[in-house]
């Protein structure tokens, strides 16, 4: 069971009770399976750009199956994190980004989906704006 860890080959040590939680939950998180990694697991990293060659790839199906899917925060947390990443963490992902370009395209057109059991949603404006830009990039 693979970790960011392992895959970085950089162990961080723990910064004892004067680190903030976190840092703490970060470094727990890097010394955890990548199997085990849960929506709010990824927004976290992902947030902190800790990680992103390893969980980027893990979080975009995610998205693709529902671009709005919820952390711990809002619907969409896990998307606003993503979108806010370097166009440099998508250099071997340029499918998935097309794929995710697609699916976010026909979500701010208000387009149905390929599934059409689901239901348009809401975007709040700070949210469309990130789409709008990361579509333009």
């Amino acid at each position: 069971m693979t970790t960011i860890e392992q895959l970085e080959r950089d162990v961080w040590t723990d910064l004892g009770p004067e680190a903030t939680s976190l840092i703490r939950r970060c470094t727990e998180l890097r010394r955890t399976p990548l199997t085990e990694f849960t929506v709010e697991d990824l927004r976290i990293m992902l947030g902190q750009e800790i990680g992103v060659p390893a969980l980027l790839p893990l979080a975009v199906p995610v998205l693709l199956n529902d671009p709005l899917v919820e952390g711990d925060c809002y619907p969409g947390d896990l998307l606003a994190n993503v979108l806010r990443l370097p166009d440099t963490a998508w250099s071997d992902l340029r499918p998935e980004r097309e794929r995710l370009e697609t699916v976010l395209a026909e979500l701010i057109a208000g387009t149905p989906s390929s599934d059409p059991d689901r239901e348009p949603r809401d975007l709040d404006r700070p949210l469309r704006d990130a789409i709008v830009r990361f579509l333009g990039r």
